[in-house]
């Protein structure tokens, strides 16, 4: 008996592709299938030409013992409160969301572990299946009804610096999958803040997290301990069970076809199609003309 539930843990384990890492257990389908090997992470690492490493701690914390976590009155919280009662994010899809910078309390902080301000960094809460899709390769989606405004995942992986960046993007031929993804954040006087994150060869189940048009998902950046932002991804509306989660690679929510769709990228290379089937759209997957501006040295 002892022998048969051993081996039943060994199989489990081999089903999990969050490998023990997350809250929750990731399962694949179809049985006995499963992506390429890549190594887990459910935080970001700093990879080459990164200028912070992402595990270093940069900011102070709060000293909300006897009050809430409330504007006016922790430092954690800038504007007004991220999260509503049922913790989930507010004014879900609103432009407004990008311009305010959130910021989570830490683990410098006084005010503790049930305090509302802290979401994203209490990872996984929800049952996900990373699956087998018909045109897009691996996909992730839902084994459970997700509430609008709840957080889902992150995107999590190496942290990078923009040539380490162009590098890599300039060795990918037509064929290969592009996990890079770049968040630029407008800060003051025309200053944008850069951050990129490859989960190619390190990185979450956020890497599954396919395109759409019409996504089901918003990516926000949300810091916690370090400057680098968590790419956090939370409903955009209710999801369904069985439902694949999708974000719009290009930053947007709900993008919409304009006259420079065209069907190659700035330095000649022909873009990807995009299969996500919703009503509006563009025909080919987002790209960032800026990593393609120079050919980096790649040797």
């Amino acid at each position: 008996m002892a022998a048969r539930e051993e081996e039943l843990e060994v199989r489990t384990k081999q089903l999990d592709i969050a490998q023990g890492q997350e809250n929750l257990p990731v399962s694949a389908w179809p049985p006995g299938a499963g992506p390429e090997p890549f190594q887990y992470t459910p935080d970001h690492v700093v990879g080459p030409g990164a200028d912070i490493d992402p595990s270093q701690m940069t900011f102070p914390g709060c000293i909300c013992v006897k009050t809430p976590c409330l504007p006016g009155s922790c430092s954690c919280v800038h504007h007004e409160e991220t999260y509503d009662d049922n913790l989930c994010l507010r004014d879900t899809g609103s432009e407004a969301q990008y311009a305010k910078p959130i910021f989570e309390c830490n683990v410098l902080c006084q005010c503790g572990n049930h305090c509302r301000n802290r979401v994203v960094q209490k990872g996984l809460q929800f049952n996900l299946q990373v699956f087998k899709t018909h045109k897009k390769g691996w996909g992730l989606r839902t084994l459970e009804l997700i509430p609008k405004g709840k957080f889902v995942c992150e995107y999590a992986g190496e942290v990078l610096g923009f040539f380490e960046v162009q590098r890599r993007i300039h060795l990918q031929t037509t064929n290969d999958s592009n996990y890079i993804i770049a968040i630029k954040e407008h800060i003051y006087n025309g200053q944008i803040l850069e951050t990129y994150v490859d989960p190619t060869y390190i990185g979450n189940i956020g890497r599954f997290l396919n395109h759409s048009c019409e996504p089901n998902l918003l990516m926000i950046p949300v810091r916690i301990d370090s400057m680098v932002p968590k790419l956090a991804l939370f409903a955009a509306k209710d999801i369904l069970p069985g439902e694949e989660l999708s974000y719009d690679y290009s930053g947007r929510y709900l993008n919409l076809r304009d006259s420079e769709d065209t069907e190659r990228t700035d330095n000649g290379k022909l873009r990807k199609p995009c299969y996500c089937g919703a009503k509006l759209c563009t025909g080919f997957l987002p790209y960032d003309s800026s990593l393609f501006l120079e050919k980096p040295n790649i040797n």
